[in-house]
């Protein structure tokens, strides 16, 4: 049985095996297990997940492991041996979900492609997250986020004109495919359960997850063969909507709704703008963004960041700051929100977290148990799938679990 730990939720009762490592499959994972699913996450051995050693360490494990595979369980379980491929094959019978985010063949190769598993379970949701997908020309090319934020076309608008693109700062391609593949196993499932249909494999491409977020890119090249170029911070098209200096750093104000660019004239003391019947809408903006920016970047140069602020929220103008992980921290509409939880670790410390999202109001997520040592779960959960004490020492014995 389920420890009652991982009984709560609004997917309690959802059974997921997690194959992937890293950062897009272990993300599905967590989304999964953060609202009830019991995710069994299978780690190689020795090392395990990469990810346990990435960025900065404490105690030996890193924090971002504490994030990204809270709400699971962990199994040392060696896949490239005869016996473990068999042990994984009984895990994804008893399972509603398969995540994996290897290179396309790889389950092939142990026999657990898709035509297998259907075999041994006709309800499987089989989540496959890949550089390129499992089919087309790439599919065998080797592909992490930061290639599909590029194929995806993003890479390409990120930056300042003229120079080269820049990455966002985080994983973003990762997450993003990692985001729609929760979207396609929720689907999956409610075909299933609800609709009676047979379980059905997700494909899920980097890039094509990068690219189902980039809004008017194609079809503006489509009518008007415009190819959009990188803008900086600002948003082309869209006026204005752009970062300006302050004595003491810098505000992000969007003032493209008509009416709040009437307000936003009027707080900075360019009636004369906020009246311009040319300036009415965004088409009349788009042309004089030069203008407009100029007047707001003098308004705001001279004035500190929160007396830019202070007088924008006065004036209902959508406005913010640069926030840092520090400003984070120590903001209270975060903590308000819970979206900074505090979460004691298999090794004793506290460290803080993310929260959940989205917010289930009924059936919120929540944090249940810590990120797992390295096979911490591996007796128990082999012991649910029916093994013995003796079978499992004698797997340990010759390396197949740990």
């Amino acid at each position: 049985m389920i420890a009652n730990a991982l009984s709560t939720g609004a997917l309690a009762g959802l059974r997921v095996v997690e194959m992937g490592q890293l950062i897009a499959g272990p993300f599905v994972g967590k989304t999964l297990g953060d609202f009830g699913a019991d995710v069994i996450k299978i780690e190689a051995p020795g090392g395990g997940d990469p990810l346990r050693g990435w960025r900065l360490v404490k105690d030996g494990t890193s924090v971002w492991w504490q994030v990204q595979s809270r709400n699971k369980r962990s199994i040392a379980l060696d896949l490239r041996a005869r016996e473990g491929q068999d042990i994984a094959r009984q895990l994804i019978a008893e399972a509603d979900v398969l995540v994996e985010n290897f290179r396309p063949g790889t389950l092939e190769a142990w026999g657990m492609g898709w035509d297998d598993l259907q075999k041994l379970n006709p309800g499987l949701v089989m989540l496959r997250i890949s550089g390129y997908g499992q089919t087309g020309p790439y599919k065998d090319r080797p592909g992490f986020g930061m290639i599909g934020e590029a194929m995806g076309g993003l890479r390409h608008l990120t930056g300042e004109p003229g120079r080269v693109p820049v990455r966002c700062g985080i994983s973003i391609g990762d997450t993003l495919a990692a985001l729609h593949g929760v979207i396609g196993v929720l689907t999956a499932l409610y075909h299933h359960k609800v609709n009676g249909g047979p379980g059905q494999v997700i494909d899920v491409a980097l890039h094509e997850a990068v690219f189902n977020v980039m809004e008017s890119l194609i079809p503006e090249y489509s009518a008007f063969g415009a190819v959009r170029e990188p803008a900086g911070s600002a948003l082309p098209g869209i006026a204005p909507s752009n970062a300006y200096p302050c004595s003491d750093g810098v505000v992000l104000v969007a003032g493209n709704g008509d009416s709040i660019f009437k307000r936003l004239m009027t707080a900075i003391g360019r009636e004369d703008l906020g009246q311009d019947p040319q300036l009415a809408t965004n088409a009349g903006r788009v042309q004089r963004v030069a203008e407009i920016d100029a007047a707001i970047g003098a308004w705001t140069a001279p004035r500190a960041v929160e007396d830019v602020l202070s007088a924008l929220e006065a004036a209902s103008v959508p406005a913010g700051k640069v926030y840092t992980a520090a400003d984070i921290a120590a903001d209270p509409h975060y903590r308000a929100r819970d979206m900074l939880l505090q979460q004691r670790t298999r090794d004793g410390f506290e460290v803080m977290v993310p929260g959940v999202v989205p917010k289930l109001l009924g059936t919120p997520g929540q944090l249940r148990i810590p990120a797992p040592r390295l096979g911490e779960d591996t007796d128990a959960v082999l012991r649910e799938i029916g093994l013995s004490a003796e079978q499992i020492a004698a797997l340990r014995e010759r390396g197949v679990v740990a």
